[in-house]
């Protein structure tokens, strides 16, 4: 094997990836989709919209679905839907991105982080029922990574106690638990849709829910223009005017290429799956690598593998450290990085920010009880930001280009000696 490229040795990546790693896949039907829009001036309708939601409703099963204008709404109104106010806690993982849940601080709702499983990066099911309250109103379960959250264990512990379960499917786009797709599992799936998710369609997202009350409460939140289709007199009374004060409909331009890219979705997403376990099907047994996908004949998987990690395990590498190890990495001519999301729990924001001139920080500011959490309140999840590299997002099944980059982490990993 060659000297690695770091130490002065020639790269594994030779091929030029051309096309490999471009996304979104743009073509004359997309451009088509959105010019039809733009001619007729019909940016800001909906009649679009409400054929993307048609659509999108179809693909999940569920009886609705609802366009947001970004993922961060469709959660916010997700949360607002399942009847989150002032005093409700939420539980969350806190390593994830800010608009899993932040907004529950705009409900007067107050955020407790429960920690994660170290194989899933995902909700530890067990400490979640630790985590629960009499306050407790609702869980938000993150597909991290792609990877589906343990929703019989989640969907046993809420339905005990009468707590609605909301999955953030903004990772995990089409991505199947035991064969049952993200987002249609829970009491309701909110996701983003922004450029770079595997879904990519624009800045937008999506809710969809099999329950009437939740979606006609979304509805009241922020789609005024829709207020007076809602059945629910206690709602529709309010009608002409969002209860949240907020505007939340999904710009056309953005409905218009959905409605392209979700028909092509599924056989780019089988393509993307289709690499992406070949690559780390070569790197198997490599000392130090674990890949973050479920098992084998789970029936679960990682939809179109949004921000794919790998798992490091430093003491099969003599200690090497994890930074160390994506340098040398991308030294090979690969794409690598170091850790993860910033963990929620520890930032000021979560701790210190009086956002609303409470004269307290907002997060306790409705709580009858000090919820924040220190270093040390989440042992695996603080562990697991110096465990988690990135690697490339392939687009296409080229096992020539693949076995190049699966190479270089290989690579490192056999001479990591010579790091040290």
């Amino acid at each position: 094997m060659d000297k690695l490229a770091i130490l002065g040795g020639s790269k594994a990546v030779k091929t030029d990836s051309g096309d490999m790693f471009t996304w979104p896949i743009i073509t004359g039907e997309d451009e088509e989709a959105a010019l039809e829009v733009l001619r007729r001036g019909a940016m800001s309708g909906t009649d679009v919209t409400v054929q993307f939601e048609k659509e999108y409703a179809d693909w999940f099963g569920t009886k609705y679905a609802l366009a947001h204008n970004t993922g961060t709404s469709s959660i916010h109104s997700a949360m607002f839907g399942c009847g989150v106010g002032v005093g409700d806690e939420i539980i969350c993982q806190s390593m994830t991105f800010w608009a899993s849940v932040l907004q529950a601080m705009n409900l007067g709702a107050t955020i407790v982080y429960a920690d994660i499983d170290p194989d899933t990066i995902t909700l530890d099911p067990a400490d979640v029922e630790r985590k629960i309250t009499d306050r407790t109103k609702a869980i938000v379960a993150v597909h991290y990574f792609g990877h589906p959250t343990d929703m019989d264990a989640i969907m046993e512990i809420a339905n005990a106690r009468g707590i609605k379960v909301i999955e953030d499917v903004s990772h995990a786009h089409g991505a199947e638990y035991k064969g049952r797709l993200t987002g249609g599992i829970g009491h309701v799936g909110a996701m983003s849709c922004m450029a770079g998710k595997s879904l990519a369609i624009g800045e937008a997202g999506m809710l969809v829910t099999d329950d009437q009350e939740i979606y006609e409460r979304a509805v009241a939140f922020g789609h005024y223009e829709r207020t007076g289709q809602i059945e629910n007199p206690e709602l529709k009374k309010f009608a002409g005017l969002p209860l949240g004060g907020f505007k939340y409909r999904m710009h056309q331009l953005s409905s218009a290429v959905g409605r392209v890219q979700l028909r092509h979705y599924r056989e780019r997403m089988e393509e993307i799956d289709r690499a992406m376990n070949s690559f780390w099907d070569l790197l198997e047994g490599a000392p130090g690598l674990r890949p973050h996908r479920p098992p084998k004949g789970s029936g679960s998987t990682m939809g179109g593998w949004y921000a794919a990690h790998g798992i490091y395990v430093p003491e099969e590498l003599g200690g090497l450290p994890l930074r160390k190890f994506c340098e040398a990495v991308r030294a090979e001519g690969t794409s690598c990085g170091a850790g993860a999301n910033l963990l929620m729990h520890l930032h000021p924001v979560l701790n210190d920010a009086d956002v609303y001139g409470h004269g307290e920080p907002t997060r306790v500011a409705h709580s009858d009880a000090d919820v924040r959490q220190g270093e040390g309140s989440l042992p695996q999840t603080e562990r697991m930001s110096e465990r988690l590299f990135s690697i490339p997002w392939f687009k296409h099944h080229r096992p020539e280009v693949i076995r190049e980059h699966a190479e270089a982490f290989r690579k490192v990993v056999t001479q990591a000696a010579e790091l040290q």
